[in-house]
């Protein structure tokens, strides 16, 4: 079988190319064998198991590849967002347990029933409308509760009600009871208060599911940053997310994690600008001298944020140059000052190296999550590393 073929089988459309191919206009290099050791490196720190999640897409990186790293990392099961991620990783092969945690009323449930998916309940009516499906197995379930969150899961008023009609479905052979869970509001913040709140929430909660006399294998509350701070919250099963892709959740911490993404883009044109001339639209950036520049094909169709106009830099032949102007849909100008480069020379974007996605997290106001999962379908991914 081709490279081609193989990648086009694996159901993410990407092109593997060798380190030397410098065809490519964008991409995204991604290290497999980075997010295994990250995936290992917190496997050190808990006697739990591993379910890191792979949901968008692998948080940008390619949901199959992601996902068989974290199982060469050591996971053990893995976690998705929405069914079909879910369906995807079966399609390929994966066979190791899988939740999927958020699904719209009224959607085919069986074929994941019968993909063996387990399903979060997050309500005592979605729970019924996992018992109304007619599959040939029972659907495994993980119900949700709300232990301060105030998004997903049941509220602490109707958790005897969940836990009495989960009794009961599992009486009568309709779901298998496999797993508990919450979520974490503030784990990243280690000293506020609302995670203590929330570990007594969810005690709370377990006292419950035993009164109904139900005894799931697997509890987990933890992220990423709480299986990193506070092992009390580990319980069964830990759900890394961030961490898996190389970024601490904790300022100032990295915790040896190393990022697994490189974006980066060729010159496709360096030219001279005389002084006072506007650049980019808006002209919100203007020359004080004659100034040399670069074009460069990234820009915020491909998840390069508008808002990082005049304020992010990129890494050109190992120098650091700023973008001046507005981002534009396909493009950003830079500013070389007195350093020499080339069309065709790379600029390297975030990676791990001196700039990465969380200084274009500080540039755009945001987190490393949403720099890493706003990379575009445009961006190829080429994977390195045998992990």
């Amino acid at each position: 079988m081709t490279l081609i073929a193989a990648a086009c089988r694996m159901g993410d459309g990407v092109i593997p190319r060798s380190l030397d191919d410098m065809s490519f206009q964008a991409e995204a290099v991604v290290n497999l064998e980075a997010i295994a050791a990250n995936v290992a490196n917190l496997a050190r720190r808990t006697s739990a198991e591993l379910m890191p999640a792979v949901k968008a897409d692998g948080y940008g990186h390619g949901l199959i590849p992601a996902a068989r790293a974290c199982l060469a990392g050591g996971a053990t099961r893995l976690g998705v967002a929405t069914l079909p991620e879910a369906m995807a990783l079966r399609a390929d092969g994966v066979t190791v347990p899988i939740l999927a945690w958020l699904a719209a009323p009224g959607l085919d449930l069986e074929p994941a029933i019968e993909a063996d998916v387990s399903l979060g309940a997050s309500s005592v009516a979605q729970l019924r409308e996992f018992v109304a499906v007619r599959a040939s197995r029972p659907a495994k379930v993980h119900l949700e509760v709300d232990t301060g969150m105030g998004r997903g899961g049941v509220v602490e008023d109707e958790w005897g009600r969940l836990c009495e009609f989960a009794a009961k479905a599992q009486a009568d052979g309709l779901i298998e009871l496999v797993g508990v869970w919450s979520h974490m509001a503030c784990a990243d913040e280690p000293e506020h208060p609302a995670n203590a709140a929330q570990k007594s929430a969810f005690e709370r909660f377990l006292d419950a599911v035993s009164a109904a006399g139900l005894d799931p294998a697997y509890r987990h509350l933890a992220n990423s940053a709480a299986l990193l701070t506070d092992r009390s919250t580990h319980y069964d099963v830990v759900r890394p997310g961030i961490a898996v892709y190389g970024y601490s959740p904790i300022v100032g911490q990295d915790y040896g994690l190393r990022p697994a993404m490189s974006v980066r883009a060729r010159l496709t044109q360096v030219k001279r600008l005389p002084a006072e001339h506007g650049i980019s639209y808006g002209h919100t950036y203007v020359t004080d001298r004659p100034t040399t520049v670069a074009v460069v094909p990234l820009g915020y169709a491909d998840g390069i944020p508008r808002s990082t106009s005049n304020k992010a830099e990129v890494l050109i032949n190992g120098e650091r140059h700023p973008i001046v102007g507005r981002v534009c849909m396909d493009q950003v100008v830079v500013k070389l000052g007195k350093a020499k480069a080339h069309p065709g020379d790379v600029a390297e974007f975030f990676g791990d190296g001196e700039i990465t996605a969380d200084d274009w997290a500080i540039w755009h106001d945001t987190i490393s999550y949403e720099i890493l999962t706003s990379i575009g379908a445009r961006v190829r991914r080429r994977y390195v590393g045998n992990p």
